[in-house]
């Protein structure tokens, strides 16, 4: 039984980055929080195809024309691990049935985080970032000796350096980067990777004046900032537009996995996994009404759970959905009525979780209306994480 939690220190070995950031004056006002919405749930299962591996940190879109995209870290070994590479499977029944995954990208070193979105103009963009977080428990490994406690197997001893070892330690640093790939035919071909500013788990969003707009960290590159970049030339390349400034007394290499949504032209909202001593493990929020040009000081909204996703339904309310990591271990979801001034207390889409290792939901609403949402999770008897959905629905 693998009941391991995700442990904050290891996302942030590999997440780390620090930046000095001044931002927006913004005057904070405590929410009060809307009433819980009814929900019915109307199915969860397990969707992964291949249970030896360890599939991790999904994110589920839906095309105009109906098709669900879901891009994960899959072929790995466990949560941190050489092998992690991108897939991409494809539903076309609302998630009845998914296709066998198509590996997009598979580096040398460790592929992780993947989000997925049709542009307007029918351009699929993936995202993902590069790790070296692996190296401390092969080093750690190869110090022990047969018969040691903890000591590995020959076997997987021998596979990881093996993996480790096909690229020099500088070119495996020269490897680490946030990255993009791209298809203009609806999947049937990619490009080969190319850099973003910024990396966040979900990726970027469309905005309706056009521009796709990534809110983000620069991991590995850069100045270490967290901000957002922009693209006008529908994914191709990307520019930086703006920092998102620090609270006071938070430390911005603390701010970690944001997701943006627009709420109306021109007003967007970013939430971001915090590990600040104040509020640590909530979802903050920043807010902007220029398009992403300027933003305000990233406040609490209450919300304990993270990271999270972000989407715009068709009523106009917004959803957030977010992992839980104590109990009930699963995925919560939040509903605003008022652009996010304001989120409703939470409900459980899932709660039945053996332990931690979970999360990183995304969610997509079918032509019905129907709900689908998208995690990873390691469950109780199960030798490696899965990736798991629910379809629900809101009833109020």
């Amino acid at each position: 039984m693998n009941t391991s939690q995700t442990s904050p220190i290891n996302r942030r070995h590999f997440l780390k980055a620090a930046t000095a950031v001044a931002g927006a004056t913004f005057v904070s006002v405590k929410p009060r929080a809307q009433a819980a919405p009814t929900i019915k749930l109307l199915e969860t299962k397990v969707i992964s195809h291949q249970p030896q591996y360890y599939h991790g940190w999904p994110t589920v879109a839906r095309r105009r024309n109906g098709d669900l995209l879901l891009s994960y870290s899959g072929g790995r070994e466990a949560h941190v691990c050489p092998f992690g590479r991108v897939e991409l499977m494809v539903s076309h029944d609302n998630g009845a049935t998914w296709g066998w995954p198509q590996v997009l990208l598979d580096s040398a070193i460790d592929d992780r985080d993947s989000g997925v979105l049709e542009t307007a103009k029918g351009s699929i963009l993936v995202t993902t970032f590069t790790s070296l977080a692996y190296e401390s428990g092969l080093l750690a490994a190869e110090k022990k000796k047969p018969g040691d406690k903890g000591a590995w197997p020959a076997e997987k001893l021998k596979a990881w350096q093996a993996a480790h070892n096909r690229l020099s330690a500088e070119q495996r640093q020269g490897e680490l980067g946030q990255w993009m790939t791209r298809s203009t035919d609806g999947g049937v071909t990619w490009s080969a990777r190319y850099p973003t500013i910024v990396n966040s788990p979900h990726g970027p969003i469309q905005l309706g004046d056009g521009r796709l707009l990534y809110a983000g960290k620069e991991l590995w590159t850069g100045k270490k900032r967290v901000g957002v970049c922009e693209s006008r030339d529908d994914g191709k390349s990307w520019h930086w537009l703006a920092e998102i400034p620090a609270r006071a007394g938070d430390e911005a290499k603390n701010y970690h996995e944001l997701h943006a949504v627009e709420v109306s032209r021109g007003r967007v909202i970013v939430q971001i996994r915090n590990h600040n001593k104040a509020n640590a493990g909530e979802t903050l929020q920043t807010e902007s009404s220029d398009g992403g040009k300027t933003w305000s000081v990233p406040h609490s909204i209450g919300v304990w759970g993270l990271p999270s996703h972000l989407l715009r339904l068709r009523s106009g309310r917004l959803l957030m959905t977010y992992g839980h990591r104590r109990a009930p271990f699963g995925n919560q979801a939040r509903i605003s009525d008022d652009g996010g001034k304001s989120w409703s207390e939470p409900v459980i889409v899932s709660g039945d979780g053996a332990g931690g290792d979970l999360g990183y939901p995304s969610t997509v609403e079918l032509a019905d209306g129907a709900l689908l949402t998208v995690w990873y999770e390691s469950m109780k008897g199960s030798p490696r994480a899965v990736l798991r959905q629910a379809r629900w629905t809101l009833e109020a």
